[in-house]
């Protein structure tokens, strides 16, 4: 089996986990946010919405966000933010949706979000259909629930009358799914930007799961093209589609080696696409492929892996052939989600560490990948919290989303939110 010198190389190490330390003091300050009459104000205000956010989930489910038109989903957030009185909202050149109310000193900011897209493209049928607290359709949980519990934060911190030291940005972003390559999120950590100082995350269904690294990711489009021609006459003329076969051969060789040791990671080829009929020699062949890893290193001994391969299948193509043009081979970059490893002694995560252990759930640190990705690359302290309820069936049309246990989630989130803010 040929594989490269660096992956060899790299196989011999792996990472060694990291241990969550425990500091007293953040489980203090969370116990003593709890016992504020505000916060037990903002608490009871939380139980008391619960069917409104139901019928705000509706509404924003059923109001389409596909991939890159999440125009109208985006308009329906922003005037929702703006009847709970939270505080200034605005729409950004990219199309966040963003409620700041301002803090004392305002001289820091902390970011909660949730991401207004789905993957569902545009003529899917939204329809909610509900049985008792099960509500059924695309996208419900993912994450028109994370846009409710930016809402139920609004209104509960607006009910109690809440102010903190730094500001807080409730932004509804775009370009969390599919190949939106976190362009929400990129946009508001654009170079010259006065960026969020933490960012709390809002996606996800397991309460107990905090996602504290960023699952990195790299997405590419890979074309063969050449002249095409008969199935029969020009027959040993080079093959876009063999190209193709060849190249997806030499990644399984070269890549999966670096899959099977160290940090887990991961290659796929999610579509494939070309030609023109059963007879004809296509003219082009075309695949996108994604890779990840959380970490670094190990993402890019698979990124490496596989533009070997990408250049090999051309170069054995080509050779093999005795009649034609040659092909030649095109390798788009269609996303890169960096990998990150969090700091789990931040006080942001200390912070949603002991938020959810105040609600009786055990956390486990994992890595993902959200829209707290990017944030954690740049080294801005960033976690991912549940959204709350059952989430079942998430980027199906059969997609549902339970109402069950639901305020905790978002009085987690309060909490995490007020401590690091300055409450």
């Amino acid at each position: 089996m040929r594989m490269l010198p660096l992956i060899a190389a790299a196989l011999l190490s792996s990472a060694a986990a990291q241990e969550v330390p425990a500091e007293d003091h953040y489980a203090e300050e969370i116990a003593r946010l709890t016992g504020e009459d505000a916060v037990q104000e903002a608490f009871a205000a939380i139980d008391a919405m619960r069917e409104r956010s139901i019928a705000d989930l509706i509404e924003i489910v059923e109001t389409p966000a596909p991939p890159f038109k999440e125009e109208a989903r985006g308009e329906l957030v922003a005037r929702m933010f703006e009847e709970t009185g939270f505080g200034d909202v605005s729409v950004d050149e990219v199309g966040n949706v963003i409620a700041r109310r301002e803090g004392r000193s305002g001289e820091r900011s902390v970011a909660v979000l949730a991401h207004i897209d789905t993957v569902f493209p545009e003529g899917t049928d939204v329809t909610v259909t509900r049985e008792g607290n099960t509500f059924t359709a695309p996208g419900i949980g993912d994450n028109a629930r994370g846009v409710v519990l930016l809402l139920e934060l609004a209104r509960a911190i607006e009910a109690a009358d809440i102010e903190t030291e730094a500001d807080i940005l409730l932004v509804g972003n775009v370009g969390e799914e599919g190949l939106g390559d976190l362009r929400g999120v990129k946009h508001l950590f654009r170079e010259g930007a006065d960026h969020p100082d933490a960012v709390l995350a809002i996606d996800g269904s397991d309460l107990s799961r905090l996602v504290t690294a960023a699952v990195g990711s790299n997405r590419y489009r890979v074309t063969y093209k050449g002249p095409g021609g008969h199935s029969w006459s020009d027959f040993g003329a080079p093959n876009p589609h063999h190209a193709l076969g060849r190249a997806i051969a030499y990644l399984d060789e070269m890549a999966l080696p670096v899959t099977q040791e160290g940090p887990k990671s991961s290659y796929s080829v999610g579509r494939i696409s070309g030609g023109t009929s059963v007879n004809s020699i296509p003219f082009e062949s075309t695949m996108e492929v994604d890779m990840r890893s959380g970490d670094p290193e190990r993402l890019a001994l698979v990124d490496a892996a596989f533009q070997e391969a990408m250049e090999r299948a051309l170069e054995v193509e080509n050779r093999e052939a005795t009649q034609g043009e040659p092909l030649t081979l095109t390798v788009e970059p269609i996303g890169k989600r960096p990998a990150a490893k969090g700091d789990l002694s931040a006080p942001l995560v200390q912070h949603a560490l002991a938020a959810l252990r105040s609600e009786g759930i055990q956390p486990t640190p994992a890595a993902s990948s959200t829209d707290a990705n990017l944030p954690l690359s740049l080294g801005v302290p960033a976690v991912t919290m549940a959204r709350g309820g059952i989430s079942e069936g998430a980027h199906s049309a059969a997609e549902s989303w339970t109402d069950e246990d639901t305020a905790r989630a978002t009085r987690a989130a309060l909490l995490t939110l007020l401590a690091e803010a300055g409450y």
